[in-house]
């Protein structure tokens, strides 16, 4: 069974402002551009844009659907500068920092750290969290960004769960580094995951835990997009990752852990990726009352038929 055929894309909710943010990151990094913006009429946000865009040759996609969801960052994206691809890198990680900033709020100063000679995280204007890392050049290359999920407070010491979770449920998964904390480095307990990252169908995420009570928790703000070629992927994936059934809706679901996924079948984003618009407004409202996408029901749609 060929259970996902183009790695795993990060999704990000919007109020409003979802054309507006891609076009600001896509300034940022090279090899980005804005692929596609389709709106989706008449769903319970009213017309919502979706973006698809590129960053650092990475897919992403993006969707203005109202205020219901903000970031926090338990979910953010670090940004490796390479110094040994990218003669110019702090430069660049300087640059980058300066235009995420403003507006926006930092939680750790661009500054030397003990794991980097530079190094910042900031949350920017629309609230979206990144951690800017000058790289080590030695060891694995790793891509330019890098989803970090982090398990914090309660939920610290579910970073390694959660790692042998994915790596058994995607097909094509490994992991890569992972470092523990020692003691002494109380609240964090001995043992529990200071960094780890892993790679699941191409896509590369890092997972760490953290004991301090920071107050955010993974929600539906930043989900990601598994891209399924059939109906027995679809099924695959639904069954191993929902954990939430009231989470359930339009192709979206939570699993044990709380972070949110999509299972999209491919044929859907050929559909609104080719379709007129009376096509797309079909298709749009035959996903909306589902939980579980079928791809059959959506082709009906799609081709006028009752």
């Amino acid at each position: 069974m060929d259970t996902n055929l183009q790695g795993i894309t990060p999704h990000l909710w919007f109020d409003k402002e979802a054309k507006n943010a891609a076009e600001l990151y896509c300034s940022l990094f090279p090899q980005s551009e804005i692929s596609s913006v389709t709106v989706l009429h008449d769903t319970p946000s009213g017309d919502s844009a979706i973006v698809s865009f590129k960053l650092g040759g990475q897919p992403f996609m993006a969707i203005s659907a109202g205020p219901y969801f903000k970031f926090t960052p338990a979910i953010s994206l670090i940004v490796n500068f390479d110094p040994s691809r990218d003669p110019n890198a702090r430069q660049n990680l300087d640059k980058t920092w300066r235009a995420l900033s403003e507006g926006g709020s930092v939680m750790m100063p661009l500054q030397e750290y003990p794991f980097s000679k530079r190094f910042g995280w900031v949350a920017d204007k629309y609230g979206l969290s990144w951690q800017l890392m000058l790289t080590n050049p030695e060891g694995e290359e790793r891509p330019l960004i890098t989803p970090a999920l982090m398990f914090a407070g309660k939920k610290a010491g579910n970073a390694e769960k959660a790692l042998n979770f994915y790596l058994s449920i995607f097909h094509n998964a490994r992991q890569g580094s992972l470092t523990r904390f020692s003691k002494g480095m109380e609240p964090d307990k001995e043992g529990t995951i200071q960094f780890s990252d892993v790679m699941l169908e191409g896509s590369w995420f890092a997972l760490t835990d953290s004991a301090y009570e920071h107050g955010f928790d993974f929600n539906e703000a930043i989900s990601f997009i598994v891209h399924c070629d059939d109906q027995e992927s679809i099924d695959y994936y639904w069954e191993k990752l929902s954990a939430v059934p009231e989470a359930e809706r339009c192709g979206w679901l939570k699993d044990k852990f709380g972070v949110s996924w999509q299972i999209v079948p491919t044929a859907m984003e050929e559909m609104m990726g080719m379709g007129t618009k009376e096509q797309i407004d079909r298709v749009t409202q035959a996903f909306l009352p589902m939980k579980k996408l079928i791809i059959t029901d959506l082709e009906k749609a799609f081709k006028g038929g009752e």
